[in-house]
């Protein structure tokens, strides 16, 4: 036998019904302290810094691409 119960209801009446605690004003705090050193942490840095900051192990291989594309661009097709 087989048995199939739906439950419509919204995950804060769900949260309240389970006994949990409403994390959402936590969330927000931390997402706003999380925005505001970002800010200031990418407006001290200038833009190369700030992309090896955010990509440490690719800062290589995006040089890599750009003189790829370069090189490409660059070489053109004398084809007419």
């Amino acid at each position: 036998m087989k048995v199939t119960v739906n439950i419509d209801c919204s995950p804060e009446e769900a949260r309240a019904f389970l006994g949990l605690p409403d994390v959402a004003p936590l969330q927000d705090a931390m997402m706003a302290q999380m925005k505001a050193q970002m800010e200031k942490t990418a407006a001290a840095m200038d833009p190369e810094t700030f992309m090896k900051t955010i990509f440490p192990a690719q800062a290589g291989g995006l040089a890599e691409i750009q003189k790829a594309f370069w090189a490409q661009f660059t070489s053109g097709n004398s084809k007419p």
